[in-house]
């Protein structure tokens, strides 16, 4: 088979879908990291592999509105969604975050094109994209895609109600040491780039309780904490001052390939 040299790519890379020395790519040419996209068997990735478009994820991009009809599932790659649900009078909370591990979209699987729920990008990255109904369409021919996804989709639907559970009995220092480190896991870099306000609404609570915590989290040496970004200073400690819904969603970690 000829290596060909795509514009762009650093690498060379096989008309398979693959790199020289074994990557998984786009049609770019460009590395996926995905880790969805990197289970499932070569032949069924091929099959989607034409359909998935790269695209960038600004901070508060909106990739699904509650109610609106789903256009497009969503890979990402790097950066994190947040997955919220907002009442009437304008409040939200989250209920769930995806990043590399997963997929935005999971509706589409069982076959509904709507959603309770709205999914915003919170820390900025990129993904790649597919139209709903291609990804519909293979789904019939790639059964471990199909599993995967549903598996995905449970899994989430347990984060939800442990993160629910979380936000109703748990202490604000508690709960934002369990958030910190969930988005951590997702983001992999010590510096998470967060607001006050936007822990406020994820947490679903007031920016002075946020305030509060946060402080005693940075005089117990955890967090450093400035405008506009937390850096997590203490991992260890930081467990510690979490409650055990982290513990039991470490072991959902595990199952989607997070340390």
């Amino acid at each position: 088979m000829s290596v060909i040299l795509t514009p762009g790519a650093n690498r060379p890379h096989l008309g398979n879908g693959t790199t020289a020395n074994g990557d998984r790519t786009d049609l770019s040419g460009t590395p996926v990291t995905n880790l969805l996209l990197l289970s499932i068997p070569e032949e069924e990735y091929n099959l989607l592999r034409p359909h998935l478009e790269f695209i960038d994820f600004p901070h508060h991009l909106s990739l699904q509105e509650p109610g609106e009809k789903i256009e497009h599932g969503y890979f990402p790659e790097q950066g994190m969604v947040s997955v919220v649900i907002a009442t009437r009078d304008g409040r939200s909370v989250e209920v769930g975050i995806v990043g590399k591990e997963g997929f935005v979209g999971t509706m589409l699987v069982v076959g509904l094109n709507w959603s309770p729920y709205r999914a915003i990008v919170q820390i900025k990255g990129k993904g790649l994209s597919v139209r709903a109904k291609a990804l519909e369409a293979i789904l019939n021919s790639a059964p471990v895609l199909r599993f995967m996804l549903n598996r995905y989709a449970q899994m989430q639907g347990l984060l939800v109600a442990q993160v629910a559970a979380c936000n109703r009995v748990h202490d604000i220092d508690q709960r934002m040491a369990r958030w910190l480190l969930m988005s951590q896991d997702r983001v992999q870099s010590e510096w998470l780039s967060i607001t006050h306000d936007f822990l406020a609404t994820m947490l679903g609570t007031g920016r002075p309780s946020v305030s509060l915590a946060a402080s005693a989290l940075q005089q117990a040496g955890l967090i450093e904490y400035m405008r506009g970004a937390v850096r997590v200073a203490d991992r260890k400690g930081l467990e510690q001052a979490s409650c055990e819904c982290y513990a039991v969603i470490q072991q959902f970690n595990s199952e989607l390939g997070l340390s």
